[in-house]
């Protein structure tokens, strides 16, 4: 009977963090894609299972939130996994961060679209196909990545820039998409700077198809932005899909692993949500 008891009680805590699907993410494998005066920064790989070089699989890179002054790569942990199971290679990306690099918004954005080469660039011995480069994050991630497609400029002068750094597609969580005072972040970037990496001020053709989860009620990136820069793409030409959260706040995208509180019920939809609208774009 004691012994019964022990495995129900184990059973009950087994089951409690699969339904919430808090198991311990952990990457497949480590590696740096840039060296820095700061520091060497790293991508944490989530790989397909049987997953070999020849299998010139899509890959799909992720930049964790922050304000660009804090954050860890843990939070996209449980996407990269979702997306490695379903034979992407996935990757949840460092970069330099204020507080801990004392960089600032211009560095990140340098960061991500090294990222991106190094991808392209190391696609063959990845195993990855150059040519289905997924860029996502959220909030400062969800800039970062939509940085590496909208903004021009701000290449690291030692990187072979014939390398493309634009991604092709993007999915994006309540972004930040304006930088000036009508979004977010203007007192981090100046004033006098404040439409350089300020996507919703630089849409033109030729991006990358873009996908926007964002909550209606944002209190930090306004639903507005999104949907100004939604409207823009489409009339540039671009394709812009943005799926709006009735009622949801500011990081409502988070599963279970990194928000513990949280269930994964609208984790799974935009996981396959994005799924479809990868299909559809490919």
């Amino acid at each position: 009977m004691k012994n019964s008891k022990i495995f129900l009680t184990l059973f009950f805590i087994s089951f409690s963090f699969i339904v919430k699907g808090q198991i311990n993410f952990e990457p497949d494998s480590t590696f740096i894609y840039k060296i820095t005066a700061e520091g060497p920064l790293k991508m944490n790989v989530f790989k397909p299972a049987n997953d070999t070089i020849l299998d010139k699989r899509p890959v799909i890179i992720f930049f964790f939130g922050g304000g660009w002054v804090s954050g860890k790569p843990k939070q996209f942990y449980q996407q990269a996994r979702f997306f490695a199971d379903k034979g992407f290679l996935a990757i949840s990306a460092e970069y330099r961060v204020m507080k801990k690099h004392k960089t600032t918004p211009f560095e990140c954005v340098k960061d991500g679209k090294s990222a991106i080469r190094w991808l392209r660039e190391h696609a063959v011995e990845l195993g990855v196909d150059p040519d289905k480069i997924i860029a996502s994050g959220g909030s400062a991630g969800g800039h970062v990545a939509a940085c590496t497609s909208v903004i021009k400029g701000f290449n690291e002068v030692d990187e072979d820039l014939n390398i493309s750094s634009v991604p092709n597609a993007m999915i994006l969580f309540n972004p930040v998409i304006d930088t000036t005072e009508k979004g977010y972040g203007m007192e981090k970037i100046g004033e006098s700077r404040k439409t350089e990496i300020s996507p919703c001020d630089h849409v033109e053709s030729g991006i990358s198809p873009t996908l926007i989860f964002h909550g209606t009620c944002d209190k930090t990136v306004p639903f507005e932005n999104v949907e100004r820069f939604t409207k823009l793409m489409n009339e540039a030409g671009n394709t812009c899909e943005l799926i709006p959260f009735e009622g949801k706040g500011h990081g409502f995208f988070n599963g279970s692993y990194f928000r513990k509180k949280n269930t994964d019920e609208i984790f799974n939809i935009l996981m396959n949500k994005s799924i479809m609208f990868l299909n559809n774009v490919n």
